[in-house]
């Protein structure tokens, strides 16, 4: 990750590199990145990282010049739009030559490194390309499967896909909403997830990239991260099942022998016990602990915000009883 931050993203703390890196200049004088490492059901360790790049506007300041009748405003919008379907892609790379053989054809594509770049490949070597075209189709191509439904009720409700990935999502041009200023992407293949092509190229494996441009896309991507750093590690079935096991260990109460509140002790420590033993870490995140890897990776070093007591005086000098 680190030699990501450093080599891909460009990011010189010491304002030495002026030419940035695939995504233009990374901030250094405030924010840059902030990224958390984090371990899915299946145990495999991924990262959510922000990026704040050099020159960019809030959501606040975008919509105010793209919906502003300065000419220059215009152009800005062709610019930002430009940048961004440079930036971010959602399609399956065309095959130059179905008899072209490569290491990505006969291995997984994440198994065996990319194509060596030379000062030649402007923009892509037959060679590359067809690199390219393999990984995406093995780690961005997305297959339904029950997990995309999970959360459907049944008809009458329409059965759409969780992660909104679907055969029907296409946009041939990205453009604004004439009204809000939103900004809409193009999607080339509603099967395919956002990529960029030289990070996927060189890191080799399934990943996600959005912009972060608007008002509700903050919101969206802030929870999405939010709920996932912050997940409780013991899911909530094991912790009543281990509670229940708890209060059977406990055996019948006996009031000629048992003091209440010794009982009640009793009871609590057990529940700890059981629910401590049935802790599992996956040992990809337990490897990663003993060779002493971070599991976050910040370029500024950040404020902690307690949000409970945060809220809770929030609560005190504002009180919003609607919201209870």
């Amino acid at each position: 990750m680190k030699a990501f931050i450093s080599s891909l993203l460009g990011y010189d703390p010491e304002h030495k590199n002026l030419e940035g890196g695939i995504l233009g200049v990374v901030k250094a004088s405030q924010m840059a990145v902030y990224g958390c490492v984090e371990a899915q059901g299946r145990g495999t360790l991924h990262c959510h990282m922000l990026v704040w790049v050099e020159g960019g506007l809030n959501s606040n300041e975008i919509k105010q010049r793209v919906l502003g009748t300065d000419p220059s405003n215009i152009d800005f919008g062709k610019r930002l739009l430009a940048f961004l379907d440079d930036t971010i892609s959602n399609f399956i790379p065309e095959d130059p030559d179905p008899a072209l053989k490569v290491p990505s054809n006969t291995h997984h594509p994440c198994s065996v490194r990319g194509i060596p770049v030379t000062t030649d490949d402007s923009p892509f070597s037959p060679e590359r390309q067809k690199d390219l075209r393999n990984v995406v189709t093995q780690c961005q191509y997305h297959t339904h499967s029950k997990t995309c439904f999970k959360y459907w009720r049944g008809p009458p409700e329409p059965k759409t896909c969780r992660f909104d990935l679907h055969e029907d999502n296409f946009r041939a041009e990205s453009c604004f909403d004439p009204e809000t200023g939103e900004i809409h992407l193009r999607c080339l293949n509603g099967l395919v997830n956002n990529f960029n092509a030289t990070m996927i190229e060189a890191l080799r494996n399934n990943m996600d990239i959005k912009f972060i441009g608007s008002g509700a896309s903050v919101k969206g991507i802030l929870y999405y991260i939010t709920d996932y750093i912050t997940k409780s590690q013991l899911k909530t079935h094991v912790a009543f099942s281990m509670l229940e096991l708890a209060v059977k260990k406990l055996g019948e109460f006996n009031p000629h022998e048992d003091d209440t509140t010794t009982r009640a002790k009793k009871l609590l420590q057990k529940c700890a016990y059981a629910m401590l033993s049935q802790q599992e870490l996956p040992a990809q995140q337990v490897a990663s602990e003993l060779l002493d890897f971070q599991d976050h990776f910040m370029s500024h070093t950040y404020r902690n915000l307690y949000w409970t007591s945060f809220e809770n005086f929030i609560n005190r000098e504002d009180p919003s009883p609607e919201c209870y």
